[in-house]
């Protein structure tokens, strides 16, 4: 049992030591409450767990804190998938609820698994979620300052459980600013992947990510026979090609752990019930 999770990137530019410590500290916090909970459940609950709690989170870019777009609403993505089944649900520009990984999770006993906009809004209604603000205080500062953060943040979590499986779930609240419509890579194969052998989730500039397919690559070259580090060795040499902007995390079916960045710094922890580890 293994799990590796991120919270987007970390720039000292435009960030405090004290909102650096808080993330240390909140990361610590959701990855131990997490493993607990891989204990006694699957994989796929985990990383939808996981990933809750980081939604719940206002450090964090997705869920409550998600940034506000040109047109001053919040849209929200999320997406889920099993390595087991190879089931994949997500939600695109969903907007007034509290955890879209958990719109994504019901999803994934529907035929059609990946629903946008407004479609998505009336589904999650649908089924009984309650309408809730994720606009923070902070964020409407940003927008009405024209601040931006680079696009950088979303959260996501890689998990494989006591039977060997794997999943990954990833979500973010977009990059802020961003035109009404636009599609990030966090509801896509490109920011969210997993099969049998490997699951990986991204972070970074959406664009970039989508372009370079960073998560079905890594995968697939993981599956085709490459090492972990070999398939991001080789993926993010491509990346730099397009001088891409992105993080991953991944899980091998060996319990490898592996993490990268273009750029510093992404924001993650990993645990493996024994040894904890940290961004710096």
């Amino acid at each position: 049992m293994k799990i590796i999770i991120h919270g987007g990137f970390f720039s000292e530019s435009d960030q405090s030591f004290e909102v650096k410590t808080a993330k240390q500290d909140a990361l610590k916090e959701i990855i131990e409450k997490s493993y607990s909970y891989l204990k006694e459940n699957s994989a796929e609950e985990t990383v939808v767990y996981a990933v809750s709690l980081l939604e719940d989170d206002e450090l964090f870019n997705a869920g409550t804190g998600s940034q506000i777009q040109s047109d001053g609403k919040i849209r929200m993505s999320a997406s889920l998938m099993n390595g087991q089944t190879q089931k994949f649900s997500g939600v695109i520009n969903i907007q007034n609820v509290k955890n879209p990984i958990e719109v994504a999770k019901i999803l994934k006993n529907e035929d059609d698994r990946v629903l946008g906009g407004n479609g998505a809004n009336q589904y999650a209604a649908e089924k009984g979620f309650e309408q809730y603000s994720t606009e923070t205080q902070k964020r409407r500062e940003e927008y009405e300052e024209k601040l931006k953060n680079g696009g950088k943040g979303t959260v996501g979590c890689v998990a494989i459980d006591k039977d060997g499986h794997l999943a990954a779930a990833t979500s973010t609240g977009g990059k802020g600013f961003e035109i009404v419509g636009r599609i990030s890579d966090s509801a896509t194969v490109a920011g969210n992947y997993a099969n049998t052998f490997c699951a990986v989730s991204c972070t970074g500039v959406g664009e970039d990510i989508v372009s370079n397919a960073t998560a079905a690559k890594i995968v697939t070259r993981v599956t085709d026979g490459l090492s972990l580090k070999k398939a991001f060795d080789k993926t993010f040499a491509e990346l730099k090609e397009i001088n891409g902007f992105a993080g991953a995390i991944a899980i091998d079916r060996d319990g490898n752990i592996f993490h990268q960045d273009s750029e510093p710094t992404m924001v993650f922890a990993s645990f493996d019930g024994s040894e904890l580890e940290v961004f710096e």
